[in-house]
């Protein structure tokens, strides 16, 4: 009998314990980002896991996965989705599908530069988007924004205006709207994965691409031959701090405020990191022999307006709102 006694407390002992465990790691928040560990939006992401461990005494922890340990993007998202990743860096791409309004921010120079697209952010518009992609079935929760900088031209031939661009073929994001901005810029867009680029630049395949300095540098594009940066600045596009529907529900609503909060300081952190990126990265492409080459931006602007008519003719108001923020 007292065997049996014995047996029962430690079993019930051991539930306890694993209860306790199971408890524990499900306030362990996973937070996501394709991106390498010390890129801009990873770094504003730990920290804001160490204010949630702050505030709430150690009760509510995060744990960042970069590097796209857990997946590619469109794997995270779907992780993201059902629960099993809490927090996650995503691109516009993926939310176009079902909130259409993101896509606005994917045309060709909506946004004026990089001051311009910030204020749009960080105003009433980019609340309105955030709130949009949070009613959406999509099943996130939107706490804020990122920014991917300006994405500029390297090409292995200098390039100044858009009849520089006749014949050059440059890889462009797998979507039909960036190819047909190559193609009013000038140039040959090709679709072309990320991945694909570097061995399609030192083959000859293409004879340029699209990117900010930190990517150009850290993907060795700059290595291929590609050496003049012309500063076209044609995309700016933010991108989206998402938290997980299943995840949000479990939270307290003072929780929610918290994460909310931590949010919008993870999107204001986040731009200081990458602006000190951008200018370590352009240095340390110039000292590589990279040439930055200024360009009349209103050249490569105008002959964009076709692909701007085309894709924003469903968000006439959205452009004029973004437009009239200044």
């Amino acid at each position: 009998m007292t065997f049996r006694r014995n047996f029962i407390a430690t079993a019930v002992a051991v539930l306890a314990a694993t209860a306790g465990l199971q408890a524990s790691a499900q306030n362990v928040l996973k937070a996501s980002d394709t991106h390498p560990a010390g890129y801009p939006t990873v770094v504003a992401v730990e920290n804001l896991g160490k204010k949630l461990d702050t505030q709430t005494n150690g009760r509510i922890k995060m744990r960042m996965y970069p590097g796209a340990v857990l997946g590619e993007e469109k794997e995270t998202v779907e992780q993201t989705q059902i629960g099993a990743i809490q927090i996650n860096r995503i691109s516009l791409g993926v939310i176009g599908p079902v909130v259409p309004e993101v896509n606005v921010f994917n045309m060709p120079f909506v946004f004026r530069d990089i001051a311009h697209m910030r204020k749009v952010i960080d105003g009433q518009v980019g609340d309105d988007l955030l709130a949009k992609v949070t009613a959406s079935p999509a099943r996130l929760v939107a706490l804020g924004w990122m920014d991917g900088g300006a994405r500029s031209l390297y090409t292995k031939k200098m390039v100044k205006t858009p009849a520089d661009l006749k014949g050059v073929k440059v890889r462009m994001m797998g979507n039909p709207l960036f190819v047909d901005t190559m193609n009013a810029m000038g140039g040959n867009g090709i679709s072309m994965s990320y991945g694909e680029v570097f061995s399609a630049l030192q083959t000859g395949v293409i004879d340029g691409a699209e990117n900010n300095p930190p990517s150009m540098f850290t993907s060795n594009h700059f290595t291929t031959g590609a050496k003049y940066y012309a500063q076209t600045n044609h995309l700016i596009i933010p991108e989206l701090l998402v938290m997980s529907k299943v995840a949000w529900d479990k939270l307290t609503p003072e929780d929610q405020a918290l994460m909310k909060k931590l949010g919008r300081e993870a999107q204001m952190e986040q731009r200081v990191l990458w602006d000190k990126s951008v200018e370590d990265y352009s240095a340390k492409l110039k000292a590589a022999g990279v040439e930055f080459v200024a360009v009349d931006q209103k050249m490569f602007y105008d002959a964009t307006a076709p692909v701007r008519a085309k894709y924003g003719a469903n968000f006439t108001d959205l452009m004029k709102r973004i437009s009239d923020v200044k």
